[in-house]
């Protein structure tokens, strides 16, 4: 059964080459939204703030959310959307840092549902590249993939695994997928 919500998740552990993937799509005319979190880290920093995920996660997952409700009020909703993470990757995020989840987190992906399918992108070490707002390792990356794959799969998703190939070739998968 198709679901009607036509706002799809793209998501995966650091540097999977999501962001290319959703770049990708837009050039191809489809409404993407952004990833939120690389976003936050690059203003909070430029703040010289506390509240980044590795010094307070609590905080900079509250301002992450709070953004990810706006962008999915944003969306249009007579679309086809693609978002470059969403709730469940802080959720995961939150597990790996061993910080209480709060229940409105949860509560959130039934106020602002997504697509049931969401496309997760494999660790990737060949394309894998460390930046300012990437700061984990390689290694670090594969258990966030798992942590977020975990999560998804805990909130209700089904993940779709999309191949390591062309950037191409991966917008060519989920668009003959959806």
């Amino acid at each position: 059964m198709t679901s009607p919500v036509q706002k799809y998740i793209i998501s995966g552990g650091p540097g999977s080459g999501k962001t290319t993937l959703i770049n990708g799509l837009q050039q191809q005319g489809y409404f993407c939204a952004e990833e939120i979190s690389r976003k936050m880290i690059i203003q909070e920093a430029a703040k010289g703030s506390c509240c980044l995920p590795w010094i307070d996660i609590s905080c900079f997952s509250a301002k992450v959310f709070r953004e990810m409700i706006l962008s999915w009020n944003q969306a249009p909703a007579d679309r086809i959307v693609f978002f470059d993470r969403a709730i469940p990757d802080i959720i995961a995020y939150l597990n790996v840092a061993e910080v209480a989840v709060s229940e409105e987190y949860y509560t959130a992906l039934a106020l602002y549902p997504y697509h049931k399918q969401v496309f997760i992108l494999p660790p990737w070490e060949a394309i894998y590249v460390n930046d300012s707002e990437r700061w984990q390792t390689y290694e670090e990356a594969v258990l966030l993939n798992e942590a977020i794959s975990k999560a998804y799969t805990a909130c209700g998703f089904e993940l779709i695994d999309v191949p390591k190939n062309s950037p191409a070739a991966r917008i060519a998968f989920i668009l003959d997928f959806i």
